[in-house]
């Protein structure tokens, strides 16, 4: 890990790593690490065959990636995605996040048995296939979609504080 003074958890400043082609989950867990874990992380976007290379030559946290601590799992017949795992791994306890949560795993998780999904994902989920398409590198599309998550952020504490609805979603 580098070396770097962190304002969040107390860690030393962190370089992360993934696949490129960010969409949902590769978009959402920079925004989560850069907010509530460390402010200052360094994101690389890589050919997928070429992460665990590019983690052990920068020492970066490999995530979203099969086969890595911080990527999907399944637990209960239910799959978590790495928003989730980041969540745990960190000890986050911000019930903003868990509904948030909910949000990228419907928008992100592959498996059916989810069934904890907010409404709100498949928004997420179109919006972010969007930012994909009129980004034009993964740094880019990260910088168009925070404000999307820092709102939804914002409206999931909303949820939580107020117990609020949405307003037009019919059940």
């Amino acid at each position: 890990m580098t070396v770097g003074q962190n304002s969040k958890l107390g860690v030393p400043h962190t370089k992360w790593v993934t696949a490129e082609g960010g969409k949902v989950d590769r978009i959402a867990c920079p925004w989560l690490v850069r907010n509530f874990v460390d402010r200052d992380a360094e994101f690389l976007f890589v050919p997928l065959d070429q992460v665990l290379e590019v983690a052990k030559k920068e020492e970066a946290i490999p995530f979203d990636v099969p086969g890595v601590e911080l990527g999907h799992f399944v637990t209960g017949g239910n799959e978590y995605v790495s928003f989730d795992a980041i969540i745990k791994k960190y000890g986050l306890k911000d019930k903003a996040l868990f509904e948030l949560a909910k949000i990228v795993r419907g928008a992100d998780a592959k498996l059916a048995g989810v069934t904890d999904s907010a409404p709100e994902a498949s928004g997420l989920e179109a919006a972010a296939a969007g930012f994909r398409a009129i980004a034009a590198n993964d740094h880019e599309n990260m910088r168009l979609q925070f404000p999307l998550y820092d709102a939804l952020y914002k409206y999931c504490q909303w949820r939580v504080e107020e117990g609020a609805e949405l307003e037009h979603f019919v059940r």
